[in-house]
């Protein structure tokens, strides 16, 4: 994906952050994937390798999300944007609570994907007031 958008998103703290967020889950999931992609001792997969490819997922959607809020009139649409977002930092936060139980050297840097989170939401609030 091309994250590449006007200017002024790029001003905007909580949408750097989105970026932040993305750019650090997928570092942490390419490290986990190392670890979990192997067999179990009885043949079977690891399941918790699905929630390496969540926190891509869910965080590569808070950007977008942003900027739909951002460009929404009405201020019931805007607010389920931020309903998303809420959405989506929640069970981000929640999988890497998931992770950080696994196998893996990985999962040490996961306090600071949480810790990123916290940021955000903390961003958000303020943000939230803007719109």
């Amino acid at each position: 994906m091309n994250y590449s958008k006007p200017s002024n998103f790029l001003n905007i703290p909580i949408y750097q952050k989105a970026l932040d967020i993305i750019m650090l889950s997928r570092s942490i999931s390419t490290y986990l994937n190392q670890d979990l992609c192997g067999l179990n001792r009885d043949g079977s997969e690891n399941n918790d390798i699905y929630f390496t490819g969540d926190i891509i997922q869910q965080s590569t959607c808070l950007a977008p999300e942003i900027i739909n809020a951002e460009r929404e009139r009405f201020s019931e649409k805007k607010y389920k944007h931020i309903q998303s977002l809420d959405k989506l930092t929640y069970r981000l936060y929640k999988n890497c609570r998931r992770l950080e139980n696994t196998k893996s050297n990985g999962r040490d840097y996961l306090p600071i994907l949480r810790n990123e989170l916290k940021k955000f939401k903390k961003l958000q609030r303020t943000w939230m007031l803007t719109l």
